[in-house]
């Protein structure tokens, strides 16, 4: 496969992980939820809802990463290298799924491939002129030394 490619994987495996773990969260929450609602004697319906809302907080900051990881790789944004590395590493404790798509982007991003995509922009020359031979010529006449003029006598 060629570098692009894996790119384009890496990305989707980033927003994938998220998704699923969005997923997870929302049926967690909803689970809370449902068993407030079917326990009479359970804790209070206030306390379970704090803690679903407090699991939602703790996955959404925990899937953020990988959605703006997936985006910027994508588009191939000059931060997404960045943001994929901490995207992996924060979901490098969800076995299995997390640490797969982790082992996937640091097997591409810290490969040469994956370093040439992210940082070729720094390589890269600005357009110049067509011809250097031209301009020599062209610039030739102009090219004469006239010495500075001679400072004042301050004397």
């Amino acid at each position: 496969m060629t570098p692009e490619e894996h790119n384009k994987y890496v990305a989707w495996s980033h927003l994938a992980y998220g998704g699923l773990m969005s997923l997870f969260a929302l049926v967690m929450m909803g689970m809370l939820i449902g068993f407030a609602r079917s326990v009479p004697d359970g804790p209070p319906p206030a306390a379970l809802l704090l803690m679903a809302l407090f699991i939602g907080g703790i996955y959404s900051l925990m899937t953020i990463p990988s959605f703006v990881a997936g985006y910027g790789l994508l588009k191939h944004r000059s931060w997404a290298r960045t943001a994929a590395i901490i995207g992996g590493v924060v979901g490098l404790s969800n076995f299995p799924i997390g640490t797969a798509v982790c082992a996937y982007t640091f097997w591409f991003l810290f490969s040469e491939p994956g370093k040439a995509i992210f940082e070729k922009r720094n390589y890269m020359l600005p357009p110049g002129r067509q011809s250097w031979a031209y301009d020599v010529q062209k610039n030739q006449a102009e090219t004469t030394y006239t010495p500075p003029p001679t400072p004042p006598d301050w004397r």
